[in-house]
């Protein structure tokens, strides 16, 4: 079978632990097919890290100090819209509002190549398979939803490469094969 939305608050749980348990199978095997001498490090191998939490660990504080990107990040923050379950968050403070919607922000998974200076975010989406858009509509919506993320990271460490990759599954199992295989092999390969 399939594995239905969300929009059931009783299946919300159930629906939410099918996700990740896919996102983690698939993260393990990107992450197993790698070579031996490759330089990629997945860092997020057993579960999703807040920004806050990543940049606790010594090898994201190379990248760039955790003040540089805040400053950069309330700058992007403020051009996303606030959703109407943060307003009361942002009416209390809103310049901490925007600082902490940032570092509570929260990729699927996180692959860095130290010697090529280069930070991949992925994001795993699931989507209704029955309209053939649904591809786009759900790579979209991911680069939204970690474009602070990118954005911030591109200011803060201009001699870095950041990329987005993102993989799209529909509900029913669909997948657009040559899309799906591209990212693949881009998030295998080295720089």
């Amino acid at each position: 079978g399939h594995i239905n939305s969300a929009f059931c608050d009783g299946m919300a749980t159930t629906v939410t632990a099918a996700h990740h348990f896919i996102w983690r199978h698939l993260y393990a095997s990107i992450q197993a097919a790698q070579t031996p001498t490759s330089k990629l490090r997945f860092v997020t191998p057993d579960k999703e890290s807040s920004m806050s939490t990543l940049w606790q660990e010594e090898e994201f504080k190379q990248i760039c100090s955790r003040e540089s990107l805040t400053e950069k990040a309330a700058n992007i923050e403020k051009t996303i819209v606030v959703k109407e379950h943060e307003r009361a968050r942002y009416d209390f403070d809103p310049t901490m509002f925007y600082e902490n919607r940032f570092w509570n922000r929260r990729p699927d998974g996180i692959v860095i190549n130290k010697n090529h200076r280069t930070l991949y975010i992925l994001e795993f989406k699931r989507s209704s398979d029955r309209n053939k858009d649904f591809l786009r509509v759900k790579e979209d919506e991911a680069n939204e939803q970690h474009r602070s993320i990118i954005e911030a990271l591109r200011a803060a460490a201009p001699e870095w490469t950041f990329e987005q990759i993102n993989f799209v599954a529909g509900r029913r199992g669909a997948v657009v094969e040559d899309d799906f295989y591209n990212k693949l092999y881009i998030s295998t390969k080295e720089p």
